[in-house]
């Protein structure tokens, strides 16, 4: 295994911006609510695209209703992330109960794609 720099990484000193994971938690009992709001939702996605680097429902199995999101985020601070999440129209239409946002480093410098 080649050797990295991993402070770098970390750190992306050498960038105006930082990756965030976002881990968004649905209130309960609100499965119609996500429905009326997801195309809304989705169109805003498309949208946000250059900060949404990655983002989709969680769910405890296939079939089962999300019980929330995972995104990472790419912003220049953790305010542009709250600024974000507070226009999702799953934030406005009151579907979110909660979110947590983690500073997010890669391990590796290589491309991920799905």
């Amino acid at each position: 295994m080649s050797a990295h720099d991993f402070a770098a990484l970390t750190g992306n000193a050498h960038e105006d911006w930082t990756l965030f994971a976002v881990r968004l938690h649905d209130r309960p009992g609100m499965a119609a609510r996500r429905r009326e709001l997801l195309q809304a939702h989705l169109e805003w996605v498309a949208a946000h695209e250059g900060l949404l680097r990655v983002a989709g429902s969680l769910r405890e199995s296939p079939e089962a209703t999300p019980v929330g999101g995972l995104w990472v985020v790419r912003a220049p601070d953790r305010a542009a992330v709250e600024a974000l999440i507070a226009t999702d129209p799953f934030t406005t239409g009151g579907l979110r109960e909660r979110w947590e946002i983690f500073y997010w480093s890669k391990a590796l410098p290589r491309t991920v794609s799905f």
